[in-house]
């Protein structure tokens, strides 16, 4: 078939078939117009695979440099908007080659030579999966870093920390901010850990059970930065395991994002009142002009969903499919390439938010001061006077209840009504029962103590540089 022929009939198979493709069913098969965006990933798999096939002798110098003079010319013209993607031509690899066989005639049609779109298209999903981690590393680095900045200024903060929404005992705010510096830590981690099984190399699997030609796999694999290849030709073309992998780890990271979001959402309230977003971050209401709306958290927080269940179609898709390769896996791609989008998108806007976060320290205290926060330094305090646990634990009861019939704080009860819950406390106490004193007694690692956010602080300052 000439290159002409195959432009104008699109299906490298046509030969076997008596009637054309519908239109209908081009548009309900092809993908060219989503999975145009691995152009790149498929010329550098491509340029990879001919230099190879040129060292190993199955193409000759010069059909190589061809090729890579072609691809060169593609490359200008996709960049430039110049290039003109066909429906006919199914997806990004057939237009490419098309274009590459009108450019340099029989050269491009040899490139093809010991691949199968199969292998050719897991290679570019796993070259482009592997450049979009590399740029998700980079921004939940700077998510992280601009939440330490946030703790480092709110180290002495004093925030009510919850358990169940209760207020339970109280915390540094610059404490609180780096659980989520944590959190994105560790999603940092399974981001490196699933790119090491992507950037692994299908190409030379072929359709399905590799190829009589005399290939270089482990070659094209450091050619193109690879970490080694994919040892069984069956699993190389047909598993999607490392997309789902990806997709699994970025569904934790929007489950962080979303937990940051539903704080933000809730300390932003008039009930709450501890914060507030920078202008550019929120909205106003159409009818109620006091209203200024936290629409970034809360569309932040509603895409999780939709990245969640991206990771459950990609389940759904794999499950059952038997060995080798079928066309199910072409619905790899959006699910996949919305949720890159969607990360990126979502982590490159709160990093930016954080930086706009205004701290109110009066409305946290206030708070703080309502909810009995250091009752467990009142009991902490009995325990160093000799008290078991559970019997001081039950003498602080008797006092938080007395202290709210009066409508009062632990700390706002006279000495003398205090001893009468018990004998042995003193007027050491009230240090105890203060919020700063609260927050500076818990000084072990891992602790609220502001010495110990500050330590915090600088390790993570030293591991993000």
């Amino acid at each position: 078939m000439s290159h002409n022929q195959l432009d104008q009939k699109s299906q490298a198979w046509s030969a076997l078939f008596s009637e054309p493709m519908s239109d209908l069913v081009k548009r309900y098969t092809s993908s060219v117009f989503f999975d145009k965006r691995l152009w790149q990933a498929d010329i550098q798999g491509s340029l990879a695979h001919a230099e190879m096939l040129a060292a190993q002798g199955v193409i000759t110098p010069e059909d190589h440099a061809a090729i890579a003079r072609g691809m060169a010319q593609i490359t200008q013209e996709i960049e430039s908007g110049a290039f003109e993607w066909k429906l006919d031509l199914e997806d990004v690899h057939l237009n490419i080659e098309a274009r590459l066989t009108q450019l340099v005639g029989d050269a491009g049609k040899r490139l093809h030579t010991g691949r199968s779109r199969n292998d050719q298209v897991a290679t570019d999903v796993r070259l482009w999966l592997r450049g979009e981690i590399d740029l998700i590393a980079g921004l939940l680095t700077e998510l992280q870093k601009a939440l330490v900045e946030i703790a480092d200024r709110h180290a002495e903060v004093i925030l009510p920390g919850f358990t169940h929404l209760q207020v339970a005992q109280p915390v540094s705010f610059g404490h609180h901010m780096l659980a989520y510096v944590e959190m994105f830590a560790r999603d940092a981690e399974r981001m490196a850990d699933v790119r090491r099984r992507v950037n692994r190399l299908p190409l030379g699997a072929a359709a399905l059970a590799g190829t009589s030609y005399p290939l270089d796999r482990e070659r094209v694999a450091r050619t193109l930065g690879m970490d080694g290849v994919c040892q069984n030709s069956l699993d190389a073309v047909s598993d999607r395991d490392f997309a789902i992998e990806f997709t699994a780890a970025a569904s934790l990271a929007m489950v962080h994002v979303s937990r940051l979001s539903e704080e933000l959402i809730l300390w932003m309230s008039q009930n709450f009142g501890f914060i507030m977003l920078a202008d550019r971050f929120t909205t106003g209401s159409s009818i109620m002009p006091q209203k200024k709306n936290p629409d970034v958290p809360e569309l932040a927080r509603g895409k999780t969903g939709r990245v969640v269940g991206h990771l459950m179609g990609l389940i759904t898709l794999m499950k059952g499919q038997p060995l080798a390769y079928n066309k199910d896996n072409q619905e790899d791609k959006e699910p996949l390439f919305d949720t890159v989008d969607t990360l990126k998108d979502t982590l490159r806007i709160f990093a930016e938010m954080a930086g706009g976060i205004t701290v109110r320290p009066e409305a946290m205290e206030q708070a703080a001061l309502r909810g009995h926060a250091t009752a467990t330094d009142l009991a902490d305090y009995l325990v160093k006077k000799g008290l078991p646990f559970r019997d001081a634990h039950e003498t602080v009861a008797h006092a938080v209840k007395a202290a709210t019939a009066d409508g009062k704080d632990l700390a706002d009860l006279p000495l003398a009504q205090l001893q009468g819950f018990h004998a042995a406390i003193e007027s050491d106490v009230f240090e105890v029962l203060s919020l700063r004193g609260s927050l500076n007694a818990r000084n072990v690692l891992g602790g609220t103590a502001p010495a110990q956010v500050r330590a915090q602080i600088a390790r993570h300052r030293a591991r993000l540089a």
